[in-house]
C-alpha cells in the first residue's frame, strides 16, 4: 500500500530544505505535484484502478527528485552541463551508481545530507520499487528499451505523457530565461537550428543532441505533442492551452519569426488531424 499522506508530507519536508523562492526550485516543486495529478488522470482513463492509481500518482510525485540537488549544486536544469537528472534521482532514491548520472558534472560532487533520501522514506513497501525505478530512470530518455515488459512500459508512458503535458505549462508560466539559463537578448535573437525544424516536420520529438540555440528548446518542447501516447493526455494538453501560448513566441529576429510561422501552421494542422 502507498500512503499518499505520508509521501506528500515527506516530499514537502524534502523540498523545504531548498529555496522555494528560487524560480527554478519553485517550478520543480509545483511541477511534481501537477505531474502526479495528471498521471493519475491518465492512468484512470486507461482503466487502471486502486493500487495502480496510487503507483502512477507516486511516480509523478517522485520523478524529478533529482532536480533539487541538481539545481542546488549546478544552478541549472541542463543535464548535459551537470547530471542526468533521471539517473541522479535513481541514485538519490535507490542508490544507483553516480557514474550513470554524470554528464558535464564532476563525480566528486557532494550531495547535501538532506538531499540523501531513500525510497523507504517515501514508501514503506518495496513491492513497487521496480516499477518506480524503471519509470524514473527512463522518463527523460529520448527512447527507451523496446523489450521492456508491458506493465513497466505502461507506467513509464503514463509518466512521460504527464511530464510532457506539464512541461508545456512550466515553459509558459516561468520566464524562459529562467528555464533555459539564457539572457533575453540571446533568446530573442537566436534562430531555430535546421535539424531541429527537420525533426519537428518529421512529426517526432526533438533529439536533444541536435540542439544548438536557446530557441531550439522551445521547439523541442512543442514537439512533445508527437510523442503523446494516451488520448486523455492529448485532451488535457489541448484543454490547458499552454502549447498555443508557447507557439506564440515572438523573436526580434525576422528569420526566427518566419520559422515559428511555419511551426504554428504545421502543428495546428496536426492537431486538427488528431481530433
Amino acid at each position: 500500500m502507498i500512503d499518499r499522506t505520508k509521501l506528500t508530507k515527506r516530499f514537502k519536508d524534502y523540498i523545504n530544505h531548498y529555496d522555494l523562492k528560487d524560480p527554478k526550485i519553485g517550478l520543480k516543486a509545483s511541477h511534481s505535484y501537477r505531474v502526479a495529478e495528471i498521471a493519475e488522470k491518465v492512468a484512470k482513463s486507461i482503466g487502471l484502478t486502486g493500487e495502480d492509481l496510487d503507483i502512477a500518482w507516486a511516480i509523478g510525485m517522485l520523478h524529478d527528485i533529482g532536480r533539487f540537488e541538481q539545481c542546488r549544486i549546478y544552478d541549472t536544469f541542463i543535464d548535459s552541463e551537470s547530471v542526468d537528472h533521471a539517473r541522479f534521482g535513481c541514485h538519490i532514491l535507490f542508490g544507483d551508481s553516480l557514474k550513470e548520472a554524470i554528464r558535464g558534472g564532476n563525480e566528486d560532487i557532494e550531495i547535501a545530507d538532506y538531499g540523501k533520501a531513500g525510497i523507504r522514506e517515501f514508501i514503506e513497501d518495496d513491492k513497487y520499487d521496480d516499477l518506480i525505478h524503471n519509470a524514473i530512470y527512463y522518463h527523460s530518455d529520448y527512447r527507451f528499451p523496446e523489450d521492456m515488459d508491458q506493465r513497466k512500459k505502461t507506467f513509464l508512458q503514463i509518466l512521460r505523457d504527464a511530464d510532457k503535458v506539464d512541461i508545456l505549462r512550466v515553459n509558459v508560466e516561468t520566464p524562459l530565461e529562467e528555464v533555459y539559463n539564457v539572457s533575453t537578448k540571446k533568446l530573442k535573437s537566436d534562430q531555430v537550428t535546421p535539424k531541429i525544424l527537420e525533426n519537428l516536420f518529421e512529426k517526432t520529438a526533438t533529439n536533444r543532441k541536435y540542439k544548438e540555440t536557446s530557441v531550439d528548446n522551445i521547439v523541442g518542447h512543442i514537439s512533445f505533442i508527437f510523442e503523446i501516447v494516451y488520448p486523455e493526455s492529448m485532451r488535457i494538453l489541448k484543454e490547458q492551452g499552454y502549447l498555443y501560448k508557447l507557439m506564440a513566441f515572438e523573436s526580434d529576429n525576422p528569420v526566427t519569426n518566419s520559422q515559428f510561422d511555419q511551426i504554428r501552421k504545421f502543428v495546428n494542422d496536426y492537431l486538427e488531424e488528431e481530433k
